[in-house]
């Protein structure tokens, strides 16, 4: 049996002939799967250490390990840092290090071949080293930020992965979340000297709830606003290319007998539409509901009406009858009026049940309401009285996806938000169904890809939300990648998101986060076997985060580029101290109240 004496001269004699590179950190003392326990040598006790005229803390955690292999060089991060004690009351610094990629000469690769043996060296990884992994100008990748340990080595991430594989940028509010999307979409797109575009034919749609983003990202993209300002263009999303059973459900309410008469009547409607526009290609024995053609919703609206509420001339029913008052005219919402049926064998006879006002009355409303008039009176593709419309669908995916510039802003802040999983679904399932259908084509969607961000993700994502948006968006963390659509989901709330959907973001940002809840959720959806570092996520700087996953070859820790001046989403705080010290000034509230009842945010 060794002595402890013995123990301690073999400790002694392994600490003389130890490595003299002045890049040693350690030895090797244990290894368990691709976690392996340092212990580091006392010459690095203090913490620091210099070398090529660079200081470098030791042992802190998120930073690199190298573990040569003869030929091949083994990389980690360190997720763990301990002090312990042995029977000489020395003090042994142990830092464990989960294993995560190695680089073959000068190549490097995710993942390794090998496992490192007891008394291997490690060592302290150097800008030389760092720049092997990240400091590579390879077609697809694109820069966006700096390490936070070696500001001098540039991150980059694989443009591709990125895409293909989904992705989600999650943090807290202040984490310096919207700014780095900015940051990050302008990454993409242009170069980091003047901001010309490199990338002139990307497809970027972006959600933006809250209108934050096109005071940061106007040079580079086409903004479309509810309620447009100078330079913007007004958003357009037609009933009729909505999803029929989504579009009954919010015009009149849950009633199976009424959604099975709309059906029938709008199935008639787009036979009619088809019949009159040859052009179209179209066989009438290829129409469903689900077919996007247009057909007139007031139209629809007083056949229903007519329906409900006929009486007739004859048992036969070949004449209603109506009343003085007339037909009523379906273009300006006036039902058809009749006389009260009469008893017995006498006409008038009954015809309709009379069981529908309700909702018929909740479907007009619907249809007058001026905060839906983006949606059910869509302007040029509203048809007239003749069911024609002026501009079609391909004006309208055109507009989202064939413009000059290669980002699309939808600013959906004036979206009522009882509709906005309707809304939504309704604007990715118009994009979705291009990308399927374009498959083939020269001009498709696979061949030129789609990204679609979406901010606030939590509120129509959440695992209690049941929603046409959700389902759209399941489909594409599912299917999108056949067909070219890749998605990033910006949420604040990540523990609200459903499970499903955030287990197929193939890369994670993950900014600051306080929440435990939060966390614990970022925590399960990384794939790295680094979740330990989701632990440091409270004390990350506003605009730092942490990247895993597909599109980074390695897990780290990083700052986004900071946008120049004129650059920055329309989201800062408030200045609170600065407002609140101003002398009081008498104020007239007359335009706060004119903005809520047009339900449009006015400025001065």
């Amino acid at each position: 049996m060794v002595t402890k004496c013995t123990t301690y001269q073999l400790a002694l004699k392994w600490l003389m002939n130890m490595s003299k590179e002045p890049t040693y950190l350690g030895k090797v003392i244990s290894v368990t799967g691709s976690s392996v326990n340092i212990q580091l040598t006392p010459s690095v006790k203090s913490g620091l250490i210099m070398l090529e005229g660079k200081a470098h803390k030791i042992g802190q955690v998120g930073s690199f390990v190298r573990i040569p292999q003869g030929y091949n060089n083994l990389y980690g991060i360190i997720s763990e840092t301990n002090e312990v004690g042995n029977s000489h009351h020395d003090e042994i610094r142990v830092v464990r290090v989960e294993l995560v990629g190695e680089s073959i000469g000068i190549d490097f690769e995710r993942g390794i071949s090998q496992f490192p043996n007891i008394s291997d060296e490690a060592h302290i990884v150097t800008e030389k080293d760092l720049l092997r992994i990240y400091g590579n100008n390879d077609k697809g990748q694109i820069e966006i930020g700096r390490l936070s340990s070696a500001d001098s080595i540039k991150v980059s991430i694989d443009l591709d992965a990125l895409v293909n594989k989904h992705s989600a940028l999650l943090g807290s509010t202040g984490s310096g979340k919207s700014t780095s999307v900015a940051s990050l979409l302008r990454s993409i797109v242009t170069n980091h000297q003047d901001n010309t575009l490199v990338l002139p034919s990307s497809r970027i749609v972006l959600f933006d709830l809250h209108g934050e983003y096109s005071s940061a990202l106007s040079d580079i993209s086409n903004v479309y606003s509810i309620s447009p300002e100078a330079n913007q263009e007004k958003f357009i999303i037609p009933y009729w290319c909505v999803s029929p059973d989504s579009l009954i459900d919010f015009l009149c309410g849950n009633n199976e007998s009424l959604k099975n008469k709309f059906v029938d009547y709008l199935i008639s409607e787009k036979t009619e539409y088809i019949k009159n526009n040859p052009s179209l290609g179209l066989s009438v024995d290829q129409v469903t509901q689900y077919t996007p053609v247009p057909f007139r919703l007031n139209y629809i609206w007083y056949q229903l009406s007519h329906y409900d509420s006929v009486t007739w001339n004859e048992k036969e029913q070949a004449s209603p009858a109506y009343t003085a008052e007339g037909r009523g005219d379906f273009t300006n919402l006036i039902a058809p009026s009749f006389t009260p049926p009469a008893t017995g064998s006498n006409p008038p006879f009954v015809g309709g049940k009379g069981i529908w006002k309700k909702q018929l009355d909740l479907m007009k409303a619907r249809i007058l309401d001026s905060q839906y008039a983006f949606f059910l009176k869509p302007d040029e593709w509203e048809p007239n009285e003749n069911n024609e419309i002026e501009k079609d669908l391909k004006d309208l995916t055109y507009g989202w996806l064939g413009r000059d510039k290669p980002i699309t802003i939808l600013d959906l802040s004036g979206m009522p938000s009882s509709r906005l999983d309707l809304l939504l679904g309704s604007i990715i399932d118009v994009l979705f169904e291009s990308a399927i259908w374009s498959k083939n084509l020269s001009i498709g969607i696979k061949q030129s890809p789609l990204l679609m961000v979406m901010e606030e993700a939590h509120r129509y994502l959440s695992k209690s939300n049941s929603g046409f948006a959700k389902n759209m968006v399941r489909r594409i963390a599912k299917e999108g990648r056949k067909f070219g659509v890749g998605s990033m989901l910006i949420s604040q709330r990540p523990s609200e998101i459903d499970e499903t959907i955030l287990s197929q973001c193939g890369t994670l940002f993950a900014m600051r986060i306080n929440n435990s809840t939060d966390r614990a959720q970022v925590k399960s959806a990384m794939t790295d076997g680094l979740s330990s570092m989701v632990d440091s996520l409270p004390i990350l700087r506003t605009g730092e985060a942490i990247v895993t996953g597909e599109a980074a070859r390695l897990p780290m820790r990083f700052r986004f580029r900071l946008p120049k001046d004129g650059q920055f989403p329309d989201s800062n705080d408030p200045k609170v101290s600065e407002a609140w010290s101003k002398p009081y000034q008498n104020t007239d509230f007359d335009n706060i109240i004119v903005a809520w009842r047009k339900q449009k945010a006015l400025r001065d």
